[in-house]
This record gives structure tokens, sequence and C-alpha cells, in this order.
């Protein structure tokens, strides 16, 4: 690392650097960054869990995950569960699913997913 690349991560916030690390995570793998993911086209993205809480939806329980792969963030819903197995803070995913928005949100429901190393 030469001395102004140094410079620059001194002086950058954590939020720069956490997408900076991220987008260096993943970009070995042949998915659709979130960021550039098509509404209402089915897409593999993936990305490091950020959060993950138990939401019930119409009474029925939900896991909701926000994940972020350094280009954006992408909330997945799991209808009818109260747990997934190997699922926590800080592992990286990839879903295979139909993201659409709500609001200003990227939204995948029910996808078939991968837990990647």
């Amino acid at each position: 690392m030469g001395i102004r690349a140094f410079g620059k991560k001194l002086n950058a916030d954590n939020q720069t650097l956490d997408a900076e690390r991220l987008c260096e995570r993943f970009k070995d793998y042949d998915f659709v960054p979130i960021a550039d993911s098509v509404c209402r086209s089915r897409t593999k993205i993936a990305g490091e869990i950020k959060r993950m809480r138990i939401k019930p939806r119409s009474g029925i329980p939900a896991v909701e995950l926000v994940i972020n792969d350094g280009t954006g963030e992408a909330t997945v819903i799991f209808s009818g569960r109260k747990s997934i197995p190997g699922v926590d803070h800080g592992k990286c995913i990839m879903v295979d699913g139909v993201p659409h928005k709500v609001g200003d949100r990227t939204v995948v429901l029910n996808p078939a997913y991968t837990l990647l190393g």
C-alpha cells in the first residue's frame, strides 16, 4: 500500500471503507450487484447480512434480512419462518429470486438461498 492509498484510508469514513470491503469481497462471484438488479426479473444477488429480525406479516411469522454487497442494500423476506439455520449477522448469502421495489427499498420475497463461505 502506497502513501497516497494509506492517506485516503485515514480520511475515509467507515461506510466508505465498508462498501469498498464488500465490493472487493463479492467481485469474484458471478452475481448481479444489488444496485444494478432489475425489478420483476429473476436474478441472483449476494451480500453480507447486516440486519436480521423476526417480523410478523399479517399474523404469519417472517424472517427479514437486510443484505449489503457494497453497491446497495436489499431486504430479503422469508415468510412462514421463525428462524433459518446457519443464517446470522455477518454471514454471506446468495439469494435467487425476483426483486421488486417497496418505496425506495429493494425487496425479495421467499427466494432460494445459498450460504457462502
